[in-house]
């Protein structure tokens, strides 16, 4: 059965994004939103930068440039980026 976000049926992309980020900075089911900020996240730090593009890299095969790594504010950066190199969600 597909995991669904305010009823409405994710993809396997955003499911993989989902869990990667509630794994890599703790957060339950109901703290996350594919709105979520590094702001809203204290873990979210310089670490938590290395952390998500090392995520990013093991879960959808990409490695965020440097400028890319700290051009992310949030999840949906995230979302963006990968989708100008063709993994879609």
């Amino acid at each position: 059965m597909e995991a669904t976000h305010f009823g409405v049926i994710m993809s396997e992309n955003r499911k993989k994004l989902k869990n990667l980020v509630m794994d890599l900075f703790l957060l339950e089911e109901p703290e996350f939103r594919f709105d979520l900020l590094r702001e809203d996240v204290e873990a979210w730090d310089s670490l938590g930068v290395v952390s998500i593009s090392v995520g990013v890299q093991e879960t959808f095969g990409y490695h965020f440039t440097h400028d890319e790594a700290l051009s992310v504010k949030g999840v949906q950066d995230i979302i963006n980026l990968l989708e100008t190199k063709g993994i879609t969600f």
